[in-house]
């Protein structure tokens, strides 16, 4: 019987090393573009694309972080973006959490019809709407301006109120229910108890929408037409000319425009992937 419990407890301990080392493979395999960058941005031109690759440069060349951030206006380009990421984050916040608390807590004969109609936008390709879209700023007289950028985030996006809404409809009625026996309000209700109690899907709402306006970079080139203007996705496209591409620079300042992201991710992933497995088994 020993025997037989110290072969299955062998397999197990084999079955996990097995099990680890194609996870670590598999972290390796996704890492090597990220290393491959931070090794470029360390190297003088001529080394970037020699036969067979050097992963690391000898010596290392950190002047690349310096002048990659201060040839081109990099403190312009992050101040704009920072304008447009928080504005957008803050917005998606408001107006989703506020369609999804609908959708999610209130009652109405035609509520399911909408959510429909709503959902169904996401099937929608941008490149159908682009054009659309620009005659329609430019007519306004937004072209050139932040405001394309900024202002449709307060008006919803179709997946965070999705997102939101099969979150709040997993917390139970209950909780509204006492708080109108109590005289609560509706606003009282989605402010004070939904909220509180919907830290991961909102974070996880706030994380989607900071790496999808940090990294944008076909809004800002349709919308915007002066460098002054630019963001950090189209300050690195200047990097890239007709005959030449400063290949050094450009890896040198998307590392340094990366790392926010990666810090931002550490810090609240654990509410990140309550937020995603909740999401998506609630309703």
């Amino acid at each position: 019987m020993s025997q037989h419990i110290s072969k299955k407890k062998l397999f197990s301990i084999i079955k996990t090393i097995i099990l680890y080392l194609l996870v670590g493979l598999g972290a390796l395999i996704f890492t090597l573009p990220f290393l491959w960058m931070i090794s470029t941005s360390l190297k003088p031109e001529y080394d970037i694309f020699v036969l067979p690759p050097k992963w690391i440069p000898n010596p290392p060349l950190w002047e690349n972080y310096r002048k990659g951030w201060t040839l081109l206006p990099f403190n312009l380009f992050l101040k704009n973006t920072l304008i447009i990421v928080v504005n957008n984050l803050v917005g998606n916040l408001i107006s989703c959490s506020l369609v999804a608390y609908g959708f999610a807590r209130l009652r109405h004969p035609l509520k399911d019809t909408l959510f429909m109609l709503l959902i169904s936008t996401m099937m929608i390709p941008y490149s159908v709407t682009m054009i659309p879209l620009f005659i329609l700023y430019n007519k306004l007289g937004w072209v050139n301006t932040f405001k394309p950028l900024m202002i449709p985030a307060w008006f919803g996006y179709p997946f965070f109120i999705f997102l939101l809404r099969q979150f709040f409809l997993g917390l139970p009625k209950e909780l509204d229910e006492a708080a109108k026996i109590d005289g609560c309000s509706n606003w009282r209700i989605y402010w004070n108890i939904i909220l509180p109690l919907s830290k991961p899907a909102l974070a996880t709402v706030a994380i989607f929408s900071f790496l999808g306006n940090w990294n944008d970079f076909l809004g800002p080139l349709i919308y915007l037409s002066s460098q002054e203007k630019y963001t950090i996705a189209i300050g690195l496209n200047l990097f890239r000319g007709q005959y030449f591409t400063y290949m050094g620079y450009m890896m040198a300042v998307s590392v340094v425009t990366v790392l926010p992201v990666i810090v931002i991710f550490l810090l609240a992933q654990q509410y990140f992937i309550r937020g995603i497995v909740m999401s998506g088994i609630k309703g």
